[in-house]
């Protein structure tokens, strides 16, 4: 499968790894706004590098993988449907529903293979949990807690142009919680306040928040996001139900834990998302190739982004407005 990557930031250079181990997949092209960016990149691996309007064009790539700025998503995307060729894009679809619904009735117009960027999904150890969980092992699922903080906030400038913390960061645990779930959310709740940078604040965001969502049939999740955690990338997964609990850790470099007169000392968890999700953007853009290649829906897809952005618009009016909002609003 011959692959062109639109972006060549830092995402885009962890896709472009992802495509060139891949034993069926080849990275065909390279494109980026920043023509210094394409070419490094490029040069790198060894490809040309092409325009937007080339590589839409080419008969002789099979995809696009998405990995340029948020606004070039939804129109990209668009292109790519509608010149038959599959499509990999990173989340959000776009920041504004109505655009990403537009997005969704052009996929139906012009269905081709459309994998959505929640590569969480495809971790092993979260994998292993929604497994786990689907076997029973844990008996009827009650309650779910996502734990989900970044070591460092971003920069102010950053944030102004992210669309704030739920369509930005949280987007990634509301997806991963309907994904546990497997039914509809049906009400979601947020407390929200700005403790770890000033800046953030000022720029009209939040860097803490509690997301509770309650199910179609009372199934119930707590997700907390923060921009700081000062050891490290906290990301785990806890499923509570009739027979048990099931958790999902934190990786850290070795695994190796200390015991001694002191105490018991584990490692602290990977520093950021490259190290802790590498696994999973590989296994992503595997999931991409073969459903490409079988003819079958990804495990992430369009409607999962429309659906996880339709939470994080719930959660960002029950912040303002301080009140419950039910899904049925928003949808």
């Amino acid at each position: 499968m011959k692959i062109a990557l639109l972006g060549a930031g830092r995402i885009g250079r962890v896709h472009a790894r992802a495509i060139s181990d891949h034993p069926t997949a080849e990275l065909a092209s390279v494109s980026d706004a920043f023509s210094a960016a394409a070419e490094s990149l490029a040069s790198e691996y060894g490809v040309p590098v092409l325009s937007a309007d080339d590589v839409f064009s080419s008969n002789d790539i099979d995809g696009v993988l998405i990995a340029s700025s948020t606004p070039t998503h939804s129109d990209f995307l668009e292109r790519a449907a509608r010149s038959g060729k599959a499509v990999l894009c990173e989340k959000p679809i776009d920041l504004d529903l109505v655009r990403t619904r537009h997005c969704l009735a052009v996929l139906e117009e012009y269905p081709v293979t459309c994998a959505l960027g929640f590569n969480r999904r495809h971790d092993p150890q979260f994998s292993a949990l929604k497994t786990a969980m689907d076997s029973g092992r844990i008996g009827k699922l009650e309650m779910i807690t996502i734990t989900s903080r970044d070591p460092e906030p971003p920069p102010a400038e950053y944030i102004a142009a992210s669309g704030g913390i739920f369509r930005d960061m949280s987007i990634h645990d509301l997806d991963m919680a309907a994904w546990l779930l497997g039914e509809p959310v049906t009400e979601v709740t947020v407390s929200g306040s700005c403790l770890v940078d000033p800046a953030i604040g000022e720029a009209g965001d939040l860097d803490s928040v509690l997301i509770n969502l309650k199910s179609a049939s009372g199934k119930l999740v707590n997700i907390s996001n923060s921009r700081r955690a000062c050891y490290g990338y906290d990301q785990r997964i806890e499923v509570f139900g009739s027979k048990g609990m099931l958790e999902a850790r934190n990786e850290t470099d070795t695994q190796l834990r200390f015991t001694g007169a002191e105490g018991v000392v584990d490692e602290r968890p990977q520093w950021f998302f490259l190290e802790r999700y590498s696994r999973a953007y590989a296994q992503e853009v595997a999931d991409f190739v073969a459903a490409w290649q079988e003819n079958r829906a990804p495990l992430a897809g369009a409607h999962d982004g429309l659906a996880a952005l339709e939470l994080a618009e719930a959660a960002l009016i029950s912040y303002r407005e301080g009140r419950r909002v039910l899904l049925s609003e928003i949808r």
